[in-house]
């Protein structure tokens, strides 16, 4: 059979709206108010393994609702995760291409209809995201992620050698000699999607370690994929221990690779792993991560300072700031703060922190844990005594029903100040006030203040100023936004990721990263092979 399909360029995933009256509202309450809990297991070779060792998971922002149970696994079951993964890995990359897309398209499709609103009430509950901020997760960007992949994936094998007269040449594109090991974060549901179908795309079989906080949407994926035919062993779902896992994985000779997103410390710490053991793999282990940041907003005299106000509420404070790319340090010139801060103060007064499965109606959830919360607050109670900080707004936090804390703005006397160059990943904006003559100064900070470069945005109308900044900040932000909050990208129009301490800028749904899950063979096949051994007539 030598026929192979033109899958199209997708497009984005539209949203569905939830207003008051609507069937997509209707739906979705009856899924928020489901209160089976569901038990998790691990998944080896397609058998479900249920344990002792259990997990639950429960609502941040309601400690009474219980949601699941993790069945975590033992240490036995993750090595043979490893084994089963090795077993198939030869028969999943001898698949043509277009039926590893079906798979991938056919679960696209399984979540965009029958799946879409449990698998929303799942990210609202278990990641206390507003249907604002789960639709476009759960639903949209994960279905983009498997779209996009899939056409990606095709574009990677149509780059072929050029062929001459006297022989032809092509590239196989070969998946990784060995497993990969994808660890997903709590905060998108989309990219424990994307950690696990990007390799699995290229021919890779992976062990997927989820977070505890979204197990629940991630295992509604899973089961998804699933139905669409993924083949038992290709994704081992193995939500177990972290260190446990991690330990097992790195005594593996067989890991080829790992695709992460989570906190720059813990990426760094598995980097010194794999290096400080590197001659004990087959091969040389890919390390593929997304991690922190310390996003920055830069405000020019020329900016308008309600656009402004609006880029850093919803910058900083959709999903809690609990975002890689959440604005949480802000460059604003004297002239425009005053009009900046009364607009944020009267503006987030209106906002509404709770429960986000009160749809409509509530704007913040509550930050992921209970250790999340207690550093927040720590943080916040050192900030109201510190004589160089001023509290603008917020700086409240409570601990019933749910982890709340109130967004927050603090102004800071010192641009070097803690609060500018640390991560908190929880709703905190620091704003430095800078003189408005003082531009070429400022951009000099930004680029020095942090180790991160994830995502920044630019708020300038004067065209000299911008193309300086942009010039001076060229490795502050993997992710530049111009006149724009630095959140919300989207699959295929702003390939995602940093450098610096924010990781290896592999762009997230885009070609670059899947090049990253192959280790391409170069054929060369001469029609007539040389009869003589000398180089003359």
């Amino acid at each position: 059979m030598n026929s192979s399909p033109n899958f199209p360029l997708p497009v984005n995933e539209p949203e569905v709206h939830f207003g008051a009256g609507t069937e997509a509202a209707a739906q979705l309450r009856q899924a928020l108010n489901t209160r089976d809990v569901v038990e998790i297991p691990t998944v080896i070779g397609g058998k479900r393994y249920f344990s002792n060792n259990v997990v639950e998971v429960r609502a941040p922002h309601d400690h009474s609702r219980l949601l699941a149970r993790i069945h975590r696994p033992t240490e036995a079951q993750i090595g043979e995760a490893i084994a089963n993964a090795k077993s198939v890995s030869r028969d999943w990359a001898a698949l043509p291409h277009a039926s590893r897309a079906t798979v991938l398209h056919r679960a696209a499709d399984i979540i965009a209809t029958r799946q879409r609103m449990r698998i929303n009430a799942a990210t609202v509950l278990g990641q206390s995201k507003t249907i604002d901020q789960a639709e476009p997760d759960a639903a949209c960007e994960l279905i983009d992620f498997l779209r996009f992949n899939s056409y990606n994936a095709q574009r990677v094998y149509a780059e072929q050698p050029m062929s001459v007269a006297t022989a032809v040449n092509r590239t196989d594109w070969r998946p990784l000699e060995g497993f990969v090991y994808a660890v997903s974060p709590f905060n998108f549901t989309a990219i424990g999607g994307n950690l696990t179908t990007a390799p699995a795309i290229m021919g890779n079989t992976v062990l997927w370690k989820p977070s505890e906080k979204s197990a629940l949407a991630n295992w509604i994926f899973y089961e998804a994929l699933e139905e669409a035919g993924l083949p038992a062993g290709v994704i081992n779902f193995v939500p177990g221990e972290a260190e446990l896992t991690t330990r097992v994985v790195m005594d593996s000779t067989d890991l080829a690779g790992i695709h992460f997103t989570g906190s720059s410390a813990v990426f760094q710490s598995l980097w010194k792993g794999v290096a400080s053991k590197v001659d004990a793999f087959r091969t040389i282990p890919r390390l593929v991560g997304e991690t922190g940041g310390k996003d920055f907003v830069l405000a020019h005299p020329s900016a308008h300072p309600a656009e402004l106000a609006i880029a850093l509420i919803r910058g900083a404070f959709e999903y809690q700031g609990q975002k890689c790319s959440a604005a949480s340090r802000a460059y604003i010139p004297r002239s425009l703060w005053p009009a900046v801060r009364e607009q944020m103060v009267e503006r987030l007064a209106q906002l509404k922190v709770g429960d986000p499965a009160d749809l409509g109606n509530t704007f913040m959830g509550a930050v992921i844990s209970q250790a999340s919360h207690a550093k927040l607050t720590a943080v916040l109670n050192a900030a109201k005594d510190d004589s160089g900080v001023t509290v603008v707004t917020g700086g409240k936090t409570w601990s019933e029903p749910g982890f709340f804390v109130a967004p927050t703005v603090l102004e800071v006397s010192d641009p070097k100040h803690a609060l500018m160059t640390e991560e908190l990943f929880g709703p905190v904006l620091s704003v430095f006030v800078y003189a408005d003559d003082a531009w070429p100064d400022t951009l000099a900070l930004i680029d020095s203040t942090s180790p991160y470069a994830l995502t920044g945005s630019i708020f300038c109308t004067d065209r000299f100023a911008l193309r300086e900044a942009e010039a001076a900040l060229v490795n502050a932000a993997g992710n530049l936004y111009l006149n724009d909050k630095p959140t919300g990208a989207m699959i295929g129009q702003q390939p995602f990721g940093g450098g610096r301490a924010s990781g290896t800028n592999d762009k997230a749904g885009s070609y670059l990263n899947l090049l990253r899950w192959t280790s391409p063979r170069v054929v060369k096949e001469t029609y007539l092979p040389s009869r003589e051994w000398s180089f003359g007539g």
